[in-house]
């Protein structure tokens, strides 16, 4: 994975199709089919063979692990998860959710998991959850980076994109490639609150 052609990697990233024959049509019609053919059809083929067994393992979809042994099983049996501890009620909860149903289809070397804080007050405890959102990247199980509520991801406080997250997980190391397109870029916001409505990326316990 790491020596993908550049080419092949931008038919896959410009493609998410399920069918393999459209993605080699894709690379046939290129201008820049050159010498390296034979090895840039075998490249996707097997990229394509292997994103369609990680699909069939849960990669590529955005799923809510509702006990903490499934997930702490997850985190350290996977090599790459991205994990959102939210809660229900909370709006900004919702904005992560959105972004990170996004990014889960495109990066299928990464699990994208949710846990409801309340279903999990032993990892609250131990991972020193309080202000949600709050998201954690773990690589071959190990912690290498917390995002708290939108804490350095956008220009403002209640904005950010698809891609500003999505740059968030590449330098940690959690995702591989940037693959956020123009469209998956829609910033989400939370609309101003009013006075009593303090649940929005607080301390929540």
């Amino acid at each position: 994975m790491a020596n993908l052609d550049s080419h092949v990697a931008s038919i896959l990233d410009a493609n998410n199709s399920d069918d393999e024959d459209a993605l080699i049509a894709s690379l046939e019609d290129s201008p820049a089919l050159d010498a390296f053919r034979e090895q840039r059809i075998q490249q996707l083929h097997s990229e394509f063979t292997r994103a369609k067994a990680q699909k069939n393992e849960g990669f590529g979809n955005y799923t809510e692990i509702k006990e903490e042994k499934a997930l702490m099983d997850l985190t350290t049996t996977v090599k790459y998860a991205v994990v959102h501890f939210a809660k229900e009620d909370f709006a900004r909860c919702g904005v992560m959710d959105g972004h990170l149903e996004s990014l889960a289809p495109k990066h299928f070397d990464t699990r994208f998991l949710k846990m409801n804080v309340e279903n999990a007050p032993f990892l609250v405890t131990k991972l020193k959850i309080q202000v949600l959102p709050c998201v954690l990247a773990f690589v071959n199980g190990v912690s290498v980076d917390r995002i708290v509520g939108f804490e350095g991801l956008g220009y403002t406080q209640d904005t950010f994109t698809t891609k500003d997250l999505e740059a968030r997980l590449l330098q940690c190391g959690v995702i591989q490639r940037a693959k956020a397109t123009v469209d998956a870029s829609i910033k989400f916001g939370v609309k101003k609150a009013k006075k009593d409505d303090s649940d929005d990326g607080d301390d929540w316990d």
